[in-house]
């Protein structure tokens, strides 16, 4: 079952009052973005359950053990090119070196014979280099190629040349991969070529969903006049399938004290993380704040950012078991930035990925004027093209309401306007965030 294992146990001891207290000038009701980060990053505990999958199960499965590598890769020095291998020392300066051919290597196919000062074997890339060979010709470089020999012009080639040597990849015992590492293509390439079937990865993520409001209809029921159909579920069912979790799409959760109380409960008791859209404002039928702060131990915050500023994060616990709670606004573009910018390191931390970051910014040019004021960061759908110069430069998409979801889905990018930052000007640096490798 999620949520408990030894570990974790342990990390009740660490309260948000705890980490809240280390960090100055805390104000919840004007929290700044890297503040709410901070506390987040350092109550967060990994989860720590493992099991060992086949290499083709592993992709964006996050590594749990060190891999070491059990061979030398590649396993005896081979040829990088086609062509011939030769003895080095056989090189004149400025002379042109004829060698008499007696024989050819195969990739997987060695040269069993002996090569003698005056020799070489032609080669195929791949191919076991002869015990006395040290450098390779390309084929290409060659002159007067025949069946019984070639020539080597003067310069073209030094010693030691085209020759991949053994271990030079990987040497045996050398670490390949490390524990936390999100593993990637390239990664299950690097076992297979290691002859590694099965990997140790950490448990996926167990997450739990549900959004809160008397409004929400789901698809397929009648919108009733002053109703509107639920979305936060379907961006975040999108966003947590993207980090590769197991999710529990709940449904939607009437504002009804009982329904919240037993909702809270069945998800903590089957996840590891709660994340819920709405319910966290001020608003008198939010019944959210109360049975949240009756269950564990939980802070609600005013976040000093645009789209996105209510939310409350914490622990609850229910007959034993305990979960992460992400509570965020309702409105559906608000979700999608505060989960991007506040939730997601913080799950992938959970799920044991280390040197979890922020996604890279870049610095292009604002094409237009954007209105901004200091004492908020603010997260405005952009989209990133290139002008008639090839210069990188970004638009906004128009109005950029938090309940505006359209502009959410035609930008490529989020403008990442800083906290003490102004207005920005046309041709002014801006930084951006491209959607690619995010949403």
């Amino acid at each position: 079952m999620p949520n408990d294992t030894p570990a974790e146990s342990e990390t009740t001891r660490t309260t948000l009052s705890n980490v809240i207290s280390c960090l100055s000038d805390y104000d919840p009701d004007a929290l700044p973005v890297p503040d709410a980060q901070t506390i987040i990053r350092q109550f967060i505990q990994p989860i720590n359950a493992v099991e060992k999958v086949a290499i083709r199960s592993a992709l964006d499965r996050v590594l749990a053990a060190d891999i070491v590598s059990p061979i030398n890769v590649p396993s005896h020095d081979n040829s990088a090119m086609d062509g011939y291998a030769f003895r080095g020392s056989d090189l004149q300066k400025e002379q042109d070196l004829p060698l008499k051919i007696v024989g050819t290597a195969y990739a997987g196919r060695a040269y069993e014979g002996s090569v003698a000062s005056g020799e070489c074997v032609r080669i195929m890339t791949g191919a076991v280099m002869p015990l006395e060979c040290d450098t390779v010709i390309p084929q290409e470089f060659t002159r007067d190629e025949s069946e019984q020999g070639v020539t080597i012009p003067a310069g073209v080639v030094r010693t030691g040349d085209n020759r991949r040597l053994k271990g030079e990849d990987l040497a045996i015992g050398t670490p390949a991969l490390q524990k936390g590492r999100i593993l990637r293509p390239a990664d299950l390439g690097l076992l297979a070529s290691l002859g590694i079937g099965e990997v140790p990865v950490q448990r996926r993520l167990r997450v739990a969903f549900f959004s809160t409001g008397d409004e929400l209809r789901s698809i397929g029921e009648t919108l009733d006049e002053g109703c509107v159909y639920d979305s936060n579920r379907y961006t975040l069912h999108g966003m947590l399938t993207r980090l590769g979790c197991d999710i529990v799409d709940m449904g939607v959760i009437k504002d009804d004290p009982a329904a919240l109380e037993a909702a809270f409960r069945t998800a903590c008791e089957n996840a590891d993380a709660i994340i819920t859209s709405g319910g966290v404002s001020v608003g008198a039928a939010d019944y959210t704040k109360q049975m949240m702060a009756e269950l564990g131990d939980v802070t609600f915050w005013k976040i000093g950012m645009r789209p996105g500023r209510p939310m409350a994060f914490g622990k609850i616990q229910s007959h034993g078991k305990e979960a992460y709670l992400f509570g965020l606004p309702g409105n559906p573009v608000a979700v999608m930035v505060t989960f991007y910018f506040l939730a997601r390191q913080a799950l992938l931390h959970m799920a044991g990925a280390s040197a979890v970051e922020a996604p890279p910014m870049l610095r292009v040019v604002s094409k237009a004027a954007i209105r901004k004021r200091p004492g908020r960061t603010e997260y405005q759908r952009g989209i990133l093209s290139l002008n008639s110069d090839g210069i990188q430069e970004v638009r906004i998409t128009g109005s950029q309401g938090s309940g505006v979801l359209r502009s959410m889905s035609e930008a490529n990018c989020m403008v990442v306007l800083e906290h003490d930052r102004a207005e920005v000007k046309a041709g002014d640096l801006v930084n951006v965030i491209l959607f690619e490798g995010l949403i």
